[in-house]
Order: C-alpha cells, then structure tokens, then sequence
C-alpha cells in the first residue's frame, strides 16, 4: 500500500519512501506529539486485512516492544489508520552491515567490536525468549559513533502464520506464508542447515547466523552464495565454508570461534550467543594478544609435531575418500517456495524473471506512479527504473542487461546499468520476447498476428498470419532463439497455445489454455540454432498453474498435467497469467487472482455513492449506462469466453451467448438496442440485439477489417466507430443507422485515433490521438444544422480554424478542423450532458474536466482540472483497452475500479520437476 507525503498515520505525518522489502515498505515518519522522527513499517494489506493474524500479532509485538536494549532497534508500537496498520519503530540513521562490507573486509579491530554488540543484542533477546530468525547484515546497522542497532528483532515469528510443531524461522525478507516442514522460506545465505532442511529452529539458528555475519566481515563476502537461490541453499546444506578466504592474521580464537558458530551439527554449535559475546570481549581485553602461529619447522619438537599432524592428515583424507565413495546417493532436492513481499500493484501479471535467474522486474505502485520496480534476488530490496511509468508486461534480453516493456502505445527497452528509455516501435501490451540474436517478437495491436524488429527498432516485419483467430499475443522464444511459442485469441476451437517459427509461418495448435504459456528446457541448446530441446510447458487452466511434457519435434503435449501452484493470477480480458521461468527453471507466480474489479459510483468530489453489482475477478470491461441510467452494459471474461452482460442495482445478467467474443457494448439513445462488436466470422463485426433479450441478433457490419463501436448519436441517425487498417492503424468511421447503412470515413490519418464520442446535440466528436506523441484528447466538427447539409460522402464538417493541433494527413468529414482539449496526455473522452464540459482520465489516472465554449463553428477548450484520484482499471495510459467509466446526465461516474490493489507477494519456486523426472 504506497503511502503519499504528507500522509498523518495517527500524529506521525510521513516524510519519504525509505524501502520496500519483504515486510512491506518502510517510511521515514515525524511524530507530531514527541517531536521526533521514526520508522513506519507499513504491514502488507493482505496481513493487515487478517483478523486472526493481526491479534495474533499485537500478541507478539507486546513482547517485542518490552525489548529495552541498546543495540535493538526499539518498536514503539502499532497504529492504524483505516486500512492502514503499521509498526512505529525507531529511526535508525547510517549505513547497514551490509553496504559497509561491499567496501570490502572490515578489519579485525573494527568488526569485534561490532560483532560484540550483536552478540550482546541476541544474548539479551535469546534471555527474553525472542528468536531474531534472519540476522544478516542487511538488518544491522552500524551509526557514526559506532553503536550497532540490530532491526527486526522477533519480527519474523510475529508475521508468520498460526505456528504448528513443524513450523522454521520464517523470514521476513521473502516471506509471511506459513513456515510447514518442507516449505523454505528466509534468506538463504544467512539460514541454518536445519533451518534450509524446514526443520524447527531454536536460538542455535540465530548463532549460525552470527558467525555467517562475522564471517562476511572479515572476508568481504557471504559465507555461502551461488548463481540462484537454490544454489545458495545447496551450499548451505552441502559446502563447507572456505576458511581459507578467512585472513591469514585472523587469532585462532577467532577462528575457533568460526568454527563453533558454524558447526553444521546443531548440538555441536556453540550453544549461546553470551558465550560468543564472552569470547569477544576476552579477545578485545587482549587475552589473545600473546597467542601467535608458529612457523613450522623452527626447532626439532615443532618439524616432529607437523610430521605427526601430516601423517594424521593423510589417515583422514584416505577415511573421507572412502566415506565419499561409500556414503549413499543424496535424497532429491526438496521443492522450495519462497515469497517476495512487493510494493502494491493493479498489474499482479507484469511480473518477469532474468533469463540467468538472479534479477526480477515487476509492475508496482510503491510511490504513487504505476512503473518497473527491479529486485535482484540476492538484495533485500527492490528499486523503482526511472523513466517506466504506466510500463506493462516486461521481458528480458538473453544477456540480462536490458528490459523491454510497453507504455501508452509504444514498445520500449531499457538498459538497466542506466539510461532513459528508448522508444521501438508502435505497440500494444500484449507481450513480447528477445532472441538471443537481437529479434523482438511482439503484438502491434489488438486483433493482429505476430511481428519481429531488431532490439534496436525498426520497421516491424509480420511474423505470423491469423486463421480463424482473432489475434496473437504473448510470444515467448525457446532456446534456438528461431521457434516461439505464442497464445492465440478466438473462438473455443482456434484459441490456446501455439508453436511457430521465423522460417515460416505455418503454426501448429499445442494446449488449450486458460492463458499464454512458459516453457523450460531441462537441457541447454547445442547450438545457436538449432530445434530447442523438448521440455516442460507451463500453463494456467482454471486458475491452477500446470506443467505437461511438450514434445516439440511432433508439436504434441504428452503425459499428464501436472499442478505445479493452486491459485495463480491471470488476466482474464487479455489472456495473461502472472507467471514468469527463468533458463534455470525457477519459477516466479503471483497466487490468487489479477485483482477485483468492481462498477462503483463517485461524485463530482470523488466521494464514493454506491456500486453497481458486486465485485468480480473476471473483467467487468467498457461499462456503458443506459439512458435512464439504471443499467450498464460491460464485456465480461468468464473461463477465456468473452460475453456482453447487463447490470443493475443487484444482480449481473448474461446479455450474448455465443462462443466468439462479443466486446464494447454501446446502448440506442433509446435504451431499446445495443450495439457490439464479435469475432463470430474470424473478424471483428457490428452486431445488433434489443436490450430486454428477446430477438435475434443482427448483422449490421460486415467487413475483412476489425472493428469497435464507439458511440451513438443522440438522434439515432449514426454510430461511429473505430476500424483497423493494416496501411494507418486505427481509423474512424460513420455508420448510418437508417436508410442503406453505407459506412463513411470520419478520419483517416496515420496515425492511432481512438473511442470517439458524440457531443449531445450531435455537431461534434471527440476522440483519443497518439499523433503527437502520447495520447491526448482532440474535437472536431461532425456536421452543422443537423442532417440539411451534407457531402457526397455523408454530413457536411464544419468549417473554421484549428486551435489546436493537426495532422495535417487526415482525411474523411471529420478533417474540417480540431481542437486539443488535454494537455499532458488523456484517454477515455466523455462528454457532459448540455456539452458544455469534456471529461477525460489523465495518464495518472486522474478524471479531468475541461470546460468547453461554443462559438459558431470553432470551440474554445478551457483550462483542464483534476476532479479526484481513481482507481480505474486500465490506468490513465492505455487508450487501447476500452472505456471504463461513463458518466449519467446528472453528473455522476460509474468508474471501472480496481476494488484493492493485489497484494499476493511473487512465489519463487525452485525444484518443482524434481520429483517428476523419474
């Protein structure tokens, strides 16, 4: 839940965004009462809305906030704040253990001191009964004067779940889920053997912990590491440490020290933490001053002694080689899940993991803006990229350096060493992935077939063809980097998950699926480019992620599917699950569903009135209310089948039946008729059916080019619409709704123009346009003195001058002149009832209002204002995704709204094939 500056919690006004990690996000707040400045830890929304978990909580957090140490960060207590709870801690200037050693080794007279003072803090809470459960040096902080301040303390235990027997250490870096036997969740460098095998931990694990942190003191570097995490854990339960990374001037006392702390038996290890704070403090008294390391070989007795220690060292080796030859095969790798706790999001499916599985990028809103947020895995925090805003549906470059993403109407990359971001090519967000010879494949828009540019832009080059579908989307390239997989949208029997290949354009159908799939190779490439080896194929059928053989020589599923997460996120309007693998095989997913959707009614303050139906998870897209107001038309996405449904008050009723997908109602000025558009002949035609459900449906436009209803006239006499031309994109068109019902164009241009709307007495349009850039709301004429002066090709324009800005290539009734009305972006055009004002969602989601003057044949936009924040489904920068909100000629809005932002954390999940190789 992002917090704004400025916000009062109680009497704290926050200050700045400090972090955001795996408990949730950290502000910098002032105190008004005390005068002083602290931490707030905002809890997740989803712990927060947990009645059992939260009392269970403040149970536990009455015992934290009596630790009274100097070297613990103090917890002050809890406040709330309508769905607000956070932990009021104490503010803790410098820099963490953590950024000190990426310096390099801390010296032996600086790092004793420091790890006495840990000690001594986990000494003091071991006596109180509080398991720290993940120190590490990211939650040590080390002030000017040298006091240390351990964070965190007890937090981890105080998050998890309702504890059971089996129940680890649960970290609050990576996880709040239940911590069963089995289930590995905390920081993977820092955790005991017993601990990473999910067995119960006890203040031994803390101890580990300690001489994994004075270890990396003295070194420079982790005790245990690896490329992912599940190499981390390997390490840990099977590596010894390198002791001789430890410097040679190291006292043995230390070294022994070392030893205890990290022995890999629990009840060898030292048994408490006073006993390493004891130690400490007799070497910084200078009790081992004296000792020393003698040379070998400096009198007889010595060469005797090392002669003796060779000869026992030799016995040992011969005895481990024969352990090591003789010891049984090691178990199989156990399934691990662990969570990463993110910034709040409407976007749960933008998630992507790096092709080496070290890095993740993902969507969130931890500042306000919706934007790219980066989290290498081996951090404890993750980082907004500058430049990402409104960003969508992330990719990665084989080489894991730079990003693709799509924002507004364009595709762009970014480099993550740094960088503003470069603008490649048109595109809508419907996915995209990198080949490891620089080739993006990606949607161009809505209803078409698959394209390739170089990574470095270019003309786009259709990859592809449609057969009986509506669209393709969501590519991903298999390991030659020359065949992809790719989801096709259409009716029950054409849709699911297809094989294709640059050489050609022929595509084989593989899955039916619920969503775009993932695919993981158990075996590299031999080559460049060659046929990607056979593997796992991922996907998500009813919300349940699966995993089935995919044979790709005979382009087959084989086996049985597996369940590999139950539930997993996905987008039912646009076909997108949130599901991400890496080259190595981790997995990354959000659980549950891609957020509630809910018709919600605001006033002109943004003060909320009431709700039209309840809230649903399955797309409640483009409402459009009646002309009485009582009912809204929406296209709802129910098991992949889009339907146009009718709500009211109380209840939601299917309006279409068909298996196609039947989109963007638009109700008869009457209220008697409706208008939508279905891909029921492979292309997207104008439909027509009475509203109360009796009739048949009727064919109104038929044509090879898809096409969107946009609105209809006051009169009755037209509807326009939006149509896709292969050689402009999308157009605007007129058809009559009397008479020979001959379409005619509105306006042509070559570049996008979007969701067209009829002022109320007809004589203009108003529309969304990318011809400048980002999209801004534009008017033109339609027709003067009603239907008395036409053209040959329909009404007449009006005549006049431009205000604003124009093409200058537009061509059709509508090119009499234009007018801008935004002025730093805009979609959704709606106009108010007399027309004297234009409504429009900015590109932060903001509903604007500008003022609109009539003066013969020109207007004179005013001044836009922000009426209130929304919380729209789509957000301000996608002028492709329909319309979410309409407005009644009383002046209330019925907005599409995201009822709470998804707060489910990313699962990371590693060795989930490892039981099915047999």
């Amino acid at each position: 839940m992002s917090i704004a500056t400025g916000t009062r919690i109680g009497s704290y006004e926050v200050r700045a965004l400090i972090g955001a990690g795996g408990m949730g996000e950290v502000y910098r707040a002032h105190d008004t009462r005390l005068g002083r400045d602290v931490a707030l830890k905002v809890l997740p929304e989803a712990f927060a809305r947990d009645g059992q978990r939260m009392a269970r909580f403040e149970r536990e957090a009455k015992l934290l906030a009596s630790l009274n140490h100097p070297n613990i960060a103090a917890l002050y207590g809890i406040e709330e704040s309508g769905p607000i709870r956070a932990l009021v801690m104490e503010l803790v200037e410098g820099p963490t253990l953590a950024e000190r050693v990426l310096s390099g080794p801390v010296p032996l007279d600086e790092a004793l001191p420091i790890a006495r003072q840990v000690a001594d803090a986990v000494e003091y809470a071991h006596d109180k009964n509080v398991i720290h459960r993940d120190l590490k040096p990211a939650n040590i902080k080390v002030k000017a004067d040298g006091m240390v301040k351990v964070l965190d303390f007890g937090l981890a235990k105080a998050m998890a779940d309702e504890p059971t027997a089996e129940d680890i250490g649960n970290s609050p870096t990576l996880s709040m889920a239940a911590t069963r036997q089995g289930v590995i969740l905390g920081t993977a460098g820092y955790m005991s053997p017993e601990q990473a095998r999910g067995k119960v931990v006890d203040r031994r694990a803390d101890v580990w912990a300690f001489g994994a942190v004075l270890y990396e003191m003295l070194t420079g570097k982790p005790l245990f590491s690896g490329e992912t995490m599940q190499d981390t854990l390997a390490a840990v339960l099977q590596r010894e440490p390198d002791w001789q990374a430890l410097p040679p001037a190291i006292p043995p006392k230390v070294r022994d020290l070392l030893h205890r702390c990290l022995d890999r038996n629990a009840r060898q290890r030292l048994r408490d933490a006073g006993e390493a704070r004891i130690l400490i403090e007799g070497l910084l008294s200078g009790a081992a001053a004296t000792e020393s390391v003698a040379a070998p070989g400096s009198n007889s007795r010595e060469r005797m002694a090392w002669a003796v220690a060779a000869a026992a060292i030799a016995v040992a080796l011969v005895g481990w080689g024969a352990f090591v030859y003789l010891r049984p095969a090691p178990a199989a790798a156990l399934e691990m899940r662990t969570e990463i706790v993110t910034p709040s999001t409407s976007d749960p499916v933008s998630i992507a993991l790096s092709p080496d599985g070290r890095q993740i990028v993902f969507v969130a809103s931890g500042d306000g803006a919706s934007r790219l947020w980066l989290r290498r895995l081996d951090a404890t925090s993750a980082q907004p990229l500058a430049g990402t805003e409104g960003a969508s549906l992330p990719f990665w470059s084989p080489d894991n350096r730079s990003v693709g993403f799509f924002t507004g109407d364009k595709l762009k990359r970014i480099d993550i060493g740094g960088g503003a971001p470069q603008t490649l090519a048109d595109a809508i967000d419907r996915g995209g992935t990198w080949s490891p010879d620089g080739t993006i494949l990606f949607t161009r828009t809505v209803s078409s077939p698959l394209s390739r540019i170089p990574a470095s832009g270019g003309e786009p080059v259709v990859v592809t063809k449609l057969d009986k579908q509506n669209s393709h989307r969501f590519p991903q390239f298999l390991p030659g980097g020359r065949e992809f997989l790719f989801y096709a949208q259409g009716t029950p029997e054409t849709a699911g998950i297809y094989l294709g290949s640059l050489d050609s354009s022929e595509t084989r159908r593989v899955a039916a699926a619920d969503t775009a799939g993932v695919f993981f190779s158990e075996r590299a490439a031999s080559t460049a480019r060659t046929r990607s080896p056979d593997g796992w194929l991922l996907f998500i059928r009813a919300g349940t992620l699966l995993a089935q053989r995919l044979d790709l020589g005979r382009g087959e599923l084989t086996g049985d599917p597996v369940t590999v997460a139950d539930p997993v996120a996905f987008d039912a309007a646009t076909f997108a699950g949130a599901v991400s693998v890496s080259a190595a095989g981790l997995v990354a997913y959000r659980s549950g569903d891609a957020g509630q959707r809910q018709l919600v009614w605001f006033d002109r303050s943004g003060k909320t009135l009431g709700s039209m139906g309840a809230p649903d998870a399955n797309s409640l897209t483009a409402p459009r209310l009646s002309p009485d107001g009582r009912r809204a038309a929406v296209y709802r996405v129910v098991q992949g089948n889009a339907d146009i449904w009718l709500l009211d008050a109380t209840r939601a009723t299917r309006f279409t039946f068909d298996a196609s997908l039947d989109r963007w109602p638009v109700w008869s000025p009457d209220g008697s008729r409706i208008v939508f558009d279905s891909n029921r002949k492979g292309h997207r035609d104008l439909y027509l059916k009475p509203s109360n459900g009796a009739g048949s449906e009727e064919l109104i436009l038929e044509s090879a080019q898809d096409k969107i209803a946009g609105d209809w006239s006051r009169d009755g006499r037209f509807l326009v619409y939006q149509s896709n031309d292969p050689q402009t994109s999308w157009d605007l068109w007129v058809l009559p709704m009397e008479g020979d019902r001959k379409p005619f164009v509105f306006l042509k241009t070559n570049f996008n123009e979007y969701r067209a709307t009829f002022s109320p007495d007809g004589r203009w349009v108003a529309y969304s346009s990318n011809e400048s850039g980002p999209f801004e709301i534009y008017v033109r004429p339609f027709f003067q003195g009603g239907l008395s002066a036409k053209t040959e090709g329909g009404p007449a324009p009006v005549s006049g001058t431009s205000s604003g800005t124009s093409s200058g290539t537009s061509s059709g009734v509508g090119a009499g002149g234009q007018w801008q009305v935004s002025t730093s972006g805009g979609v959704y055009p709606r106009w108010r009832a007399g027309g004297k004002e234009l409504y429009y969602i900015a590109p932060d989601s903001k509903l604007m209002a500008t003022p609109i003057v009539v003066s013969g044949a020109t207007i004179e936009p005013g001044t836009p204002v922000a009426l209130f924040q929304t919380r729209i489904v789509g957000g301000g920068t996608d002028a492709i995704f329909g319309s979410n909100y309409d407005v009644t000629a009383d002046g209330r809005f019925l907005i599409n709204t995201v009822v709470e932002d998804a707060a489910s954390p990313i699962t990371l999940l590693q060795n989930w094939a490892a039981g099915l190789n047999k």
